[in-house]
């Protein structure tokens, strides 16, 4: 018998349409991302792609969901507090919007029907009931994380300063005469003021959490 000759191309599989999805709208943008460029980089025709999603909608969620999934959740599992969970959650969630920021928009909309979106917002929400906070109390605090740190992914802080000096004439900003150095120190800006505005608000948490306890608790 002869041998049964190997496909040319990889075989199209969910995965791999998300995995290109989404470096193509790592690298160009939401706006990049149409069915027939994505068919295009698969090598494959725009009709094949209606096997696995009907709609672009559909590419984008599983590329939201894609993102989502890569955000850390055992620190609710191992007996972290739940300040030191959140911290922890806080800080893996923003590195993945960091890696993905093309796609906050499309995460900012919430988890809808996101499998892995909807996991993180179960995750938070559980944790929080399970250590004591009202569920209605939990719930706000589930939408305040998300807000921060979304907001934090959205733009840099230090990178919207431009590097020339010429641009901030002491006559005009006299308080701004370093600003042109924000746009080279800016991971180490942003990461300084992400931590600190974290620690802030989670600091403020504890604090009602201490009221919520009452006292002698």
């Amino acid at each position: 018998m002869c041998a049964m000759a190997r496909p040319r191309k990889p075989l199209l599989s969910t995965d791999r349409i998300v995995a290109t999805a989404r470096a193509l709208v790592d690298a160009e943008g939401l706006a990049a991302l149409s069915t027939r460029r994505l068919a295009a980089e698969l090598g494959v025709s725009g009709p094949s792609l209606y096997n696995h999603f009907r709609t672009k909608n559909q590419i984008l969620e599983a590329v939201a969901d894609s993102v989502s999934s890569q955000v850390d959740l055992s620190m609710f599992e191992d007996g972290r507090d739940w300040r030191t969970a959140l911290h922890d959650w806080a800080v893996s969630y923003r590195a993945a919007l960091r890696d993905h920021p093309n796609i906050v928009p499309v995460l900012a909309r919430g988890p809808g029907r996101r499998p892995a979106g909807l996991r993180v917002a179960d995750a938070v929400f559980g944790a929080m009931v399970d250590a004591g906070w009202p569920a209605a109390q939990a719930t706000s605090i589930g939408a305040l994380m998300r807000y921060f740190i979304m907001g934090s992914a959205i733009g840099s802080f230090a990178g919207g300063f431009v590097d020339d000096e010429s641009a901030y004439d002491p006559a005009d900003y006299p308080r701004l005469g370093q600003a042109h150095l924000l746009a080279e120190q800016q991971e180490k800006v942003d990461e300084r003021a992400f931590e600190t505005g974290l620690r802030a608000l989670l600091d403020g948490l504890v604090a009602q959490y201490e009221e919520l306890a009452g006292p002698g608790a």
